[in-house]
């Protein structure tokens, strides 16, 4: 069987970005859909394109499947369950209260943290209350990407706990008494997303090293909350039919020795593989071939089309290298290969002499284990957020503490025990990083577009949860959001694939970023087969989908472009990095 056999009420799938979490759920959906059972397809993702892979424009109702009879499908919208969220909360005191106090209220709800429990808890509605889908026979899940997955997943706990040790009348979220409300619906949650019976949870991989440890970690940390019904769903797997073509060989040699390196509790789970598909996965015909692939079209030897391509990534990095010194930032929907670019950019630049600092942002963090050790003028960090919120914690208690007196202590503590503690560490932390391209350059592997978005616009929450806290704000601080803004200090790339969902979501991107005020530099298209000189009628014919991709990028969105192609060597190492810069 290709797909997940899906027999609880509810499933989720899950796991790094880009592995194919909406083509995988959606095709299952579409499957069970296709034998007579009712089914809604979720999606938690502020990313989220549901809407492109179904064909159909999604709100926050169900709405059904344009030609696929018993599917419907919503996307939870985090910025207008956060509006919604904070309206719900603030309306019983309008006209109770004075405006003073209405306005601090909404400030308080103004945060990242609000966001995050706003889409809780519209997922809450949906898991934990069996009236609101009483009409559905299976509800699926396509999740965000895994760090705002597990997020998710660990929220009730967090904040059930959070509300049991709060003992004033307010919080990050505002006032408790509104989180207090949600108890019941939280505690169902908990309970449903545990029970065997009840969910499934589908991690889904492509055969590659990078993908199968995260899936090993999200499976390691699901078993941990009590999530035993895991399954895992290798995706998009290739086996060439004929030896021969270096790029098939060996993408074949690594998709195996992925999959045999798998550690043991993750292959001892039920598998279901996904073939690797020429014409992609999107619209109701390509979901159902995922399904089907048997009836897939065999593709006829052809000629690759030999048009006209950008450049490779060296004319990029000539021309940043001329600044000596900045911030270069690898922005993109997850999965397009932003880690694997930064850390190719960082030791070219340190290679010609430059002083670099690779660091991540990202909650999944795999820079570490894409770059070796003793390069020469790099060093290599992440931002960690436990050590950000231990130091945080202290250095706020230390300055603004010991002018409490008792009571006021402890509600200082309280205070800091709130998620939103976490945003403000790592954003300082980010800002911090981000002041060490004053001295040289600084390359930072950002995380997936919700999450870069979130912390690029948090500036001004910033400075209100600060200020709530009596805490500093640092100069790093003060000067990022124009650093961030200037051209000359920041160089924005956005990395995506010649796809259309990838191309699509780095549009948005590049919109989100100019409404902020910053440009991006230049786009990378990554990963192209058919720059890769392969031979292979299934990834010649794949590649051949490229061109329009390729060509409205290059054309129309980028006003800076570089193509790098499939490269049959692990992009691992310094020799295996290298090669991104040198084609």
């Amino acid at each position: 069987m290709t797909l997940p056999d899906i027999a609880t009420r509810h499933a989720f799938f899950t796991g790094k970005g880009g592995v194919g979490k909406t083509s995988l759920s959606c095709a299952t959906g579409l499957a069970l859909a296709d034998v007579g059972k009712r089914v809604l397809i979720v999606s938690t993702d502020p990313a989220s394109n549901l809407d492109e892979a179904l064909g159909t424009p999604l709100g926050s109702i169900p709405t059904a499947v344009h030609g696929a009879a018993n599917l419907f499908a919503l996307n939870i919208d985090p910025e207008a369950a956060a509006a919604a969220y904070r309206e719900r909360m603030v309306a019983p005191y309008r006209g109770v209260l004075p405006a003073a106090a209405i306005q601090s209220m909404e400030e308080q709800f103004s945060g990242a943290c609000t966001v995050e429990i706003a889409a809780f808890d519209e997922f809450s509605k949906l898991l934990g209350d069996p009236a609101a889908t009483q009409a559905f026979d299976h509800v699926i899940f396509d999740t965000a990407p895994t760090g705002h997955t597990l997020r998710l997943l660990t929220l009730p706990s967090a904040w059930d706990a959070f509300i049991a040790s709060s003992t004033g009348g307010a919080s990050c979220l505002g006032p408790l008494a509104g989180l207090e409300k949600q108890k019941a619906l939280y505690a169902a949650t908990v309970k449903r997303l545990a029970d065997p019976q009840e969910t499934a949870v589908i991690l889904v991989a492509r055969p590659e090293m990078s993908a199968l440890r995260e899936a090993e970690r999200t499976r390691t940390e699901l078993a941990e909350l009590g999530v035993r019904n895991i399954r895992l769903a290798i995706n998009g797997l290739f086996k060439a039919n004929q030896p021969g073509d270096t790029i098939a060989d060996a993408m074949t040699r690594r998709a195996a020795e992925a999959l045999a390196a798998m550690p043991k509790a993750l292959s001892d789970l039920p598998v279901t593989s996904t073939p690797f598909l020429p014409r992609g996965t999107v619209g109701l015909d390509a979901l159902r071939i995922m399904a089907h692939p048997e009836n897939a079209a065999t593709p006829k030897p052809a000629p690759m089309p030999t048009p006209v391509l950008p450049p490779g990534l060296r004319g990029l990095l000539d021309g940043i290298a001329g600044s000596r010194r900045g911030v270069i930032m690898t922005m993109g929907k997850g999965g397009v290969g932003k880690t694997t670019i930064a850390a190719a950019i960082a030791v070219a630049l340190a290679e010609l002499g430059h002083k670099v600092i690779l660091s991540t942002t990202d909650p999944a963090a795999h820079v570490g284990a894409t770059v070796e050790d003793g390069i020469p003028n790099l060093r290599v960090t992440r931002i960690d957020p436990a050590f950000e919120v231990r130091q945080y914690t202290e250095e706020v208690l230390r300055k603004a503490g010991s002018q409490l007196d008792a009571a006021g202590r402890a509600m200082l503590e309280e205070d800091l025990r709130s998620p939103c503690t976490e945003e403000i560490a790592v954003f300082r932390a980010f800002a911090r990083t981000v002041d060490e391209g004053k001295d040289g350059f600084v390359v930072l592997d950002t995380a997936p577009t919700g999450h870069t978005i979130l912390l690029l616009d948090a500036a001004e929450a910033y400075h209100r949860e600060v200020m709530r806290t009596q805490g500093d704000m640092p100069e790093s601080v003060r000067q990022l959001l124009p650093r961030l803004r200037d051209p000359d200090y920041t160089h924005m790339l956005i990395v995506t694939l010649p796809e259309a969902t990838p191309v699509h979501e780095a549009e948005r991107l590049q919109a989100d970023l100019r409404r902020a005020g910053m440009t991006p530099y230049a786009w990378i298209i990554n990963q192209s087969l058919l720059a890769s000189g392969t031979t292979d009628p299934l990834l010649g014919e794949r590649g051949s989908c490229e061109l329009p991709f390729i060509r409205h990028v290059a054309g129309t969105s980028a006003v800076r472009c570089a193509l790098i192609p499939w490269l049959p060597n692990s992009p691992v190492g310094r020799a295996g990095l290298a090669g991104f810069v040198a084609v």
